[in-house]
Parts: structure tokens; sequence; C-alpha cells
């Protein structure tokens, strides 16, 4: 728990502070307002984060999920995606509020949990699943980039934007019933152009909220036919335990 508090609160400065002292911030779960080096959620909610584990279990659902379909070395997810929960509405504001900054802040905390464990020690780069470029004309960024640039602060790993494209607008996976809608929804959609910057490297695919897998599965699968020599793991901000059928 002591190295967990001193990243939460390794970002204050005397502006901040003055900034705090007449703005007091909001946690972004919650909604109410923090006190001083809380960092950017509340103390609370630090303590109520529905964490999965996975990055200690090779063998964990998420893992399973991709089995038989993408050769992946390893998978995880850093929060269970609850539709009650307060973190549900962090998704909604880094998605689709403008809070790019949250996005990256979360993926700082998810680096720092994946830097902690030797599985992930290998891993070259860091590829965030991409944006069709009209959605980033309307939403002004792309969210899993952000989440890709926290972790890459606390992994000490780069990230690569380039190598990989979304080449079609596909409608929004939240618009599918079915994991086979779903899957065929992405199919096709993902392009390797640079294969050169992947070829034999270990990458980190990340996505924000995996449901089915769908969407990150369709970008790995056309990383691992375009460049056999690359080797892939994933990494998503949330995941859902509805998609992966896990039951409470």
């Amino acid at each position: 728990m002591k190295r967990r508090e001193l990243f939460f609160n390794d970002q204050m400065s005397p502006l901040q502070d003055i900034l705090d002292l007449f703005f007091p911030p909001s946690c972004p779960a919650c909604g109410r307002s923090m006190h001083r080096g809380e960092g950017f959620l509340c103390t609370s909610c630090q303590a109520d984060m529905p964490l999965t584990g996975f990055e200690k279990e090779a063998d964990n659902p998420v893992a399973r999920r991709f089995w038989g379909l993408v050769p992946v070395v390893n998978a995880t997810a850093f929060l269970w995606f609850i539709d009650q929960s307060g973190f549900r509405r962090v998704v909604h504001r880094f998605k689709y509020s403008g809070r790019w900054a949250l996005a990256r802040d979360m993926g700082r905390w998810f680096g720092h949990t994946l830097a902690d464990t030797d599985t992930y020690a290998g891993v070259d780069l860091i590829v965030p699943v991409p944006l069709h470029p009209l959605k980033i004309l309307k939403r002004g960024y792309n969210q899993s980039e952000y989440i890709a640039r926290g972790m890459s602060q606390q992994m000490g790993v780069p990230v690569e934007t380039q190598a990989v494209v979304r080449r079609v607008n596909n409608r929004s996976q939240t618009s599918t019933r079915t994991p086979d809608e779903r899957w065929r929804n992405v199919e096709g959609i993902f392009a390797v152009c640079h294969p050169k910057r992947l070829k034999n490297k270990h990458i980190l695919l990340v996505d924000d909220v995996l449901t089915t897998g769908a969407t990150i599965g369709s970008c790995a699968e056309a990383m691992a036919r375009a460049v056999p020599s690359c080797r892939i793991s994933i990494a998503t901000l949330y995941a859902s335990k509805q998609g992966l059928g896990i039951k409470d």
C-alpha cells in the first residue's frame, strides 16, 4: 500500500496547492470534493477500486478469452467494469467528456502495477488500439493512446501509434447485441502499415474496455498475420464480467 500511496501523491505542486484551496477538485468516481494530497481519486475510491488482480495470474479469464483465437503471450485487465460502480463514470468521463488526462492517470496506475510484475518485464513496445480518423476528429483524441502513454511513463516502454491503423470506421460495439455480432463488426478493420516497427518485438496491445474481446482480438490478429515474428500481450483498463461469461 505504501508504494500505491506514493504513486497517487507524487503529482502535487505549490501552484496546485493554491488552486485546490480555492477550487477543490471532485473525485471522478464518486463526485465528492477531495482533500489536499489525495491525487486524482479520493482515498475512499482508491480503497474500493474493483481490481481484478489478473496481472499476477497467467491463467486468468481475460487470457482464456483468446485461447484458440489469437496467439497471445499474456493478457490482463486492471479493473472490473461494473454497471453500478462509480468507476463506470470514470470511463464515460475520459471517453465522452474530454477528460483525456484522466485516461492517462488511470494508465499510469495500471502501468505502475504491471511494472511490479515479472510477467510484463519483457515488453518492447506499447501499442494502443487505434481509432478511425473520423472518430478521432469527433472525439478529439484516442483515449486508449492516453492510457498507453500513462502506462509508458511507469513501465519505461515506448508507445508506438503509427504502425497499426483502423481502416474501417465500423459502428460502435455498444450497438451490437451478441458476441458473434461483435466479432463480425470488427472483422478486417485493422491493418499494419509499418511492419518493420513491430518485427521481433514483444508488443503490449492496450485498450480501454474489454467486453467480448472482439475489438482488441481483431487488432491482435491483424498484427500477428502481418508480422509473424512479433509477440503480443494484451492489457485493458477494464473488463466486463458479463462479456467474459463470469457470474457474480
